[in-house]
């Protein structure tokens, strides 16, 4: 697979059906990974969840809100994962290396072996800490988070925009 018509203007059709396809796929997969660690293996609820992203802008009150809050909280998800993919768009737009290893055999792996865990202490060690004013908490969880960053983030992104996308050679 060729990276060539992934250089063109970084909002051109082709790389905005792409921005689109990451941050959908990527806000369903990684809200349903998310989802699923919080109901079967800490033993809270999706909308505690989904509060708690929300509580990151509108404060610790956020968790006693209702529906509103809720919806809130998926919004933002999706937003940051419609953001990520659009700084993984500019970043292989002008990344030679990443078309590079893009092509490469597992190329879309690669990338996101990195990519995702990249994302994920982004979001944990700087974002986060800045928008709730405390440090973050390195656990077991965190640890689970930078894992599964990989196939549930990372994966989406890099598929959508830079390995999974139809290509022409004229592009």
């Amino acid at each position: 697979m060729s990276t060539a018509n992934i250089q063109h203007s970084p909002f051109d059709h082709y790389a905005l059906s792409r921005v689109a396809r990451a941050g959908v796929l990527t806000g369903v997969i990684d809200g349903l990974f998310s989802s699923v660690l919080s109901v079967a293996f800490y033993h809270s609820t999706v909308q505690r969840l989904f509060k708690g992203v929300a509580s990151t802008l509108l404060g610790p009150e956020a968790l006693t809100g209702g529906n509103l809050t809720f919806a809130l909280g998926v919004l933002m998800h999706f937003g940051v994962a419609f953001g990520w993919s659009v700084v993984f768009l500019l970043i292989v737009k002008r990344a030679r290396w990443i078309r590079g290893l893009l092509d490469s055999p597992y190329g879309v792996v690669k990338v996101a072996s990195l990519y995702g865990p990249f994302i994920w202490m982004m979001m944990s060690l700087v974002v986060i800490p800045v928008l709730l004013q405390r440090p973050p908490a390195i656990n077991i969880r965190w640890l689970v988070q930078l894992v599964g960053h990989i196939p549930f983030v990372g994966i989406p992104i890099v598929w959508s925009i830079g390995g999974g996308a139809p290509r022409s050679k004229g592009r």
